[in-house]
């Protein structure tokens, strides 16, 4: 079967169920697993961004756009039309993160392709993994492949089950902030903790400084959407230097981590199992093992 896939978790999951030879597209920010990186590129960003920008300057480049009610993402029509794709798997979930599936539906009307277009719209890690077994349907993969994810969260939820809830919060973005949404609010959960301001399945939330001070947190784990470790390492600088987030508990203790965001926590694929994990120990490290090296560290004042 013919795929394409349109947001890099997609990818992710067709790996993951072992169909990556029918894979003929993915998008310019597919790059896990790396073998990803060498199929047809069929997606990429209309947006001009500079290594270097901050995340405030990221935030108003994208609100302009979608302001405006222009696309942040350019499909390869002609590259489409060439493959004649069988499946395509997008989402509506978030426009900022990948093509939404009516744009391609409307694409493919005007390719003459009758591709049939998954949307994967997870709002909880058990729709994650549901998505993934639909794709595995669909696709002809091996339907019970999540059976092994599901159960490395059963046994996350098995341990923390009696532990004490940890406060914590999600920061997904820091200017402006906003708190984790979606599945990030089930992961703090399932990891021990009690999110203090995300709620699970909501949309993330644009929050004031002022807001995370009143919620005193007592661990705060910075996962800006997209970034990988060291980028949030660097964003991370000068977090201590706000003052409503300087007063937190979690600040006052150094119980601030930093961590690969982009592939354990933004991306509703596979790997949100490993970031539950991540998660785990942050929030209780003497019943949980430390995670492998380059996925999170501890900010220091």
């Amino acid at each position: 079967m013919r795929i394409v896939s349109l947001l890099p978790s997609a990818t992710e999951i067709v790996y993951f169920l072992d169909l990556e030879g029918g894979l003929e597209g993915v998008t310019h920010e597919c790059d896990w697993p790396p073998d990803a990186t060498s199929k047809p590129v069929v997606s990429t960003t209309s947006l001009s961004l500079d290594e270097n920008m901050s995340a405030g300057e990221i935030d108003r480049i994208v609100g302009e756009k979608m302001t405006l009610g222009e696309p942040l993402y350019r499909l390869d029509e002609q590259l489409i039309r060439t493959i004649q794709p069988e499946l395509i798997l997008a989402q509506d979930l978030c426009h900022v993160c990948a093509v939404p599936s009516g744009h391609v539906t409307d694409a493919l009307d005007k390719l003459g392709c009758d591709a049939e277009v998954i949307s994967l719209d997870p709002s909880t890690v058990g729709d994650i993994l549901d998505g993934i077994e639909q794709v595995a349907r669909r696709a002809g993969g091996n339907a019970a492949a999540a059976d092994g994810l599901r159960a490395r969260v059963d046994a996350v939820r098995a341990a923390t089950k009696s532990l004490e809830p940890v406060p914590a919060l999600a920061l997904e973005w820091s200017d402006p902030p906003f708190v984790g949404g979606h599945w990030v609010p089930e992961m703090v959960e399932i990891a021990g903790g009690r999110d203090v301001l995300g709620s699970v399945g909501k949309r993330s939330e644009r929050v004031e400084w002022t807001h995370i001070a009143d919620a005193a947190p007592e661990t705060i784990v910075f996962m800006p959407c997209g970034y990988f470790l060291d980028d949030t390492i660097e964003q991370a600088e000068g977090l201590y230097d706000i003052e409503a987030f300087a007063s937190t508990p979690a600040a006052r203790a150094g119980n601030v981590f930093a961590v690969d965001a982009s592939s354990y926590f933004s991306r509703p694929g596979p790997r949100v199992v490993d970031g539950i994990e991540i998660l785990a120990w942050i929030l209780h490290p003497d019943e949980f093992p430390e995670p492998p090296g380059g996925r999170v560290v501890r900010v220091a004042r």
